[in-house]
């Protein structure tokens, strides 16, 4: 059997490495799970090892969470069954269940109905914080960051933001637009001036600045965008065909009887509440008006 180190090297070499680590677990009788890498990795192993364990107790199942290396393999696994249960942020979940006819939304965040995305700039552009109901005009022209190009509060609705406020697509008010692939890496290039300007989750934001890694004297927000609905827990439709009937609204209850203040703080969350797919039917309307959805 492999070891840890060696589960995690699968993982790092990408989709055939995940391919060869997944196919064996799909077939067990194991609830296996993943979330969206929206920050580093070692953060989310610390972060899902222990509601991995929590799931565990609570349902009397094997769990297990399997990190992946990008929010469009995190779709992937779940659409060829390789995970059966995904944390999702807002698009990730459209995808997902796009994909897997059947499958559920069934919870988020008390936080999620109402999330919002923060635009960050470096101190060096000279923006000031713009309380206006629309994206500052001082944006055009600079060099900016999204997160993910799969990432809800990263990249899907302050794109749609930029063009419904500011009346170009990104490659029009930009001299040059990157997508560093997490919130976490968006706020570092950002800090260090590699890109003037960028766009990350708030929640993302705080945690960078709780974690003394934000240097306010470099990079600060500039603006918040209007709220909309994000992350969700979605499970596969077929489940209960493999866990017994029932096993959805078993599972379901458990991640709202989550009350464990660490389980709680490490996504970060007041709590969880029911969800249900018609939820998200904004996120899905944005998702097609920009073409995003294959």
């Amino acid at each position: 059997m492999e070891s840890p180190n060696m589960l995690r090297r699968l993982i790092v070499t990408g989709s055939a490495g995940l391919a060869l680590l997944l196919a064996p677990l799909a077939a067990a009788s194991t609830l296996v799970f993943t979330a969206i890498p929206d920050e580093d990795e070692t953060r989310l192993q610390q972060r899902f090892q222990a509601v991995a364990d929590y799931l565990a107790d609570e349902l009397e199942v094997d769990v297990r969470f399997i990190p992946v290396t990008s929010y469009a393999a995190s779709v992937t696994a779940f659409r060829n069954n390789q995970v059966q249960l995904a944390w999702f942020g807002g698009f990730t979940g459209v995808q997902a269940r796009e994909m897997v006819p059947g499958s559920r939304a069934i919870a988020q965040g008390v936080e999620d109905p109402a999330y919002k995305s923060y635009f960050i700039a470096n101190h060096g552009t000279g923006l000031e914080p713009h309380d206006g109901d629309t994206a500052p005009e001082g944006l055009r022209d600079l060099t900016f960051s999204f997160g993910s190009q799969s990432s809800t509060s990263g990249r899907l609705l302050p794109e749609y933001f930029l063009r419904e406020h500011l009346g170009d697509s990104p490659d029009e008010l930009f001299s040059r637009v990157g997508f560093s692939g997490n919130h976490s890496r968006t706020i570092s290039v950002v800090q260090s001036g590699a890109y003037q300007a960028g766009v990350v989750s708030y929640k993302a934001w705080e945690n960078e600045l709780e974690a003394g890694n934000i240097d306010l004297e470099r990079v600060q927000v500039i603006w918040e965008s209007p709220p909309y609905p994000d992350y969700q827990w979605t499970v596969r439709g077929d489940i209960d065909e493999r866990f017994g009937d029932g096993f959805t609204e078993r599972l379901q209850q458990a991640l709202l009887d989550m009350d464990d203040p660490e389980l709680l703080a490490s996504f970060p969350r007041a709590g969880f509440i029911p969800a249900e797919n018609d939820d998200y039917q904004e996120i899905l309307d944005v998702a097609r008006q920009l073409e995003l959805l294959d």
